[in-house]
């Protein structure tokens, strides 16, 4: 049983400077390819394939059916917010920024307001978009988006039926201390985090919000 092609991602990204100018290797070849499980959430299709070395390999792909987003909201005493819930894939408790999915079709940044209230019970009259990331591109096609949210007030929560969510704030620099201590492990939250301290450091955020981000400890 075969799908219709998957569409490709429609904003296509710049090539370094380093690399203008060099000959890209050959792309991978897909020959045809089945659904061998699907969900409302995601799929995955295995593909007859055609590598750059030119051998035949089958290839399996986990494609989400949504666009991953996050949020990492900052207080004005450079406190910031984070969740902490039981994570059923790995079975671990994880401590993260709030996150989601937007449907195909969905505005992310939409889907990230709607998570910042379900998760932290917060809103914001401030975003900034801090990354667009390619998740694990080795066996997925997810992309994701996340932002910084600042000037914050509070609404009330309201999580999936099946989370069990904490909220908890700390000092902006204790979160990258925990991160590098491996407290903290989920790849949306430290990419995120190490993007709004590099913001911070070159004066992309307001001056007032970047001073508190990295002077509270």
């Amino acid at each position: 049983m075969t799908d219709s092609p998957e569409k490709p991602d429609p904003n296509v990204a710049p090539v370094p400077s380093w690399a203008e100018g060099m000959t890209p290797t050959p792309p991978w070849q897909d020959l045809g390819h089945r659904v061998v499980h699907e969900t409302p959430w995601m799929k995955v299709t295995e593909h007859d394939a055609v590598a750059p070395t030119g051998q035949a390999a089958t290839y399996g792909v986990l494609r989400f059916q949504n666009i991953a987003t996050g949020v990492l909201p900052i207080h004005p005493d450079g406190t910031v917010t984070l969740v902490g819930q039981a994570r059923f894939a790995r079975g671990n408790y994880s401590w993260e920024m709030p996150e989601g999915g937007a449907p195909f079709g969905e505005d992310p940044l939409e889907a990230a307001r709607r998570e910042l209230a379900e998760e932290a019970g917060l809103r914001a009259a401030h975003w900034q978009l801090a990354l667009k990331i390619e998740v694990s591109n080795s066996i997925t096609d997810e992309i994701g988006y996340t932002w910084l949210a600042w000037d914050l007030t509070p609404t009330p929560v309201d999580p999936d039926p099946t989370e069990v969510i904490t909220v908890v704030r700390v000092p902006f620099r204790t979160l990258l201390a925990e991160i590098e201590r491996g407290a903290i492990l989920d790849g949306f939250t430290v990419a995120t985090a190490y993007r709004a301290y590099h913001m911070a450091r070159e004066g992309l955020l307001p001056g007032w919000l970047a001073h508190a981000m990295l002077t509270r400890v």
